[in-house]
């Protein structure tokens, strides 16, 4: 790998592996060799690959791109639909066995799609801590429900409590759900009210667009936890986390 330049001020970046200032991508079914390639480019600058919904489950190359995201200090994650589908069919415990054997170090228990209580998710989340790092995915998916910033942060630290790593704030790949408004607008108060109980450092956004990626850097730095990147554009984020794209140009320090 050839040593990067250093003629300009950046901002400092936590190094891999990374507790905080995550890049966390959506991978919806990409061949072994595309992310083989992808990585070859941006793997210093990914930290959660996940397995988008169920494509786990149904990737024929899903042992190769496990390997491949080991080699790159990556970790794999299996999509929290997954898990509520094994709930909703009381396969909770053959899906984790399956997960660990297969490899995976991380798993995303979340309570978008099925009738998952409190208490159910909890005991999801006790039972996935035992075994991987576990992401808790707080929000819904269904666009039409209520979003209130009391609920988001009561949310956000039973899921902590319970023994997940890192809280993931529902935005879906659409970036119109949950975080933030139909028109894509970040919903500031619920942002605030998630970082108030959990910090900054355990909260990771859903932002798959770049005018959400450079609002939450603006508000919290280059080390923000950013998710539901496509794989393709890790690069491109870095650039953007760095203030070496036009939309964080003025966000960082400027040599005297």
């Amino acid at each position: 790998m050839n040593t990067p330049p250093s003629f300009l001020v950046v901002p400092s970046r936590a190094r891999k592996p990374r507790r905080q200032g995550l890049t966390h991508v959506l991978d919806k079914g990409l061949p072994v060799a595309d992310v083989a390639r992808l990585l070859e480019v941006g793997g210093q600058f990914v930290d959660v690959w996940k397995f988008g919904w169920g494509t786990a489950y149904l990737d024929p190359g899903l042992a190769d791109k496990l390997a491949v995201l080991r080699e790159h200090q990556v970790l794999g994650c299996t999509g929290g639909t997954l898990l509520e589908v094994a709930w909703h069919q009381g396969a909770v415990e053959p899906y984790l066995a399956w997960a660990e054997e297969v490899g995976f170090p991380c798993v995303e228990v979340s309570s978008g799609v099925a009738a998952l209580g409190p208490a159910d998710k909890r005991k999801l989340i006790e039972a996935a801590a035992e075994r991987f790092v576990v992401l808790a995915e707080i929000g819904s998916k269904d666009p039409r429900a209520e979003v209130t910033p009391a609920a988001w942060a009561a949310a956000a630290a039973a899921d902590r409590d319970a023994g997940a790593t890192w809280v993931v704030t529902e935005g879906r790949e659409s970036g119109t759900v949950g975080l933030f408004s139909p028109g894509g607008d970040v919903r500031t108060d619920v942002v605030d009210a998630v970082v108030g109980v959990v910090g900054v450092e355990c909260a990771v956004f859903e932002a798959p667009r770049k005018e959400q990626q450079a609002w939450l850097i603006r508000r919290y730095g280059a080390d923000v936890n950013l998710g539901n990147i496509a794989p393709a554009e890790a690069l491109a984020l870095e650039s953007l986390r760095l203030g070496l794209r036009a939309d964080t140009f003025d966000a960082v320090p400027v040599r005297p």
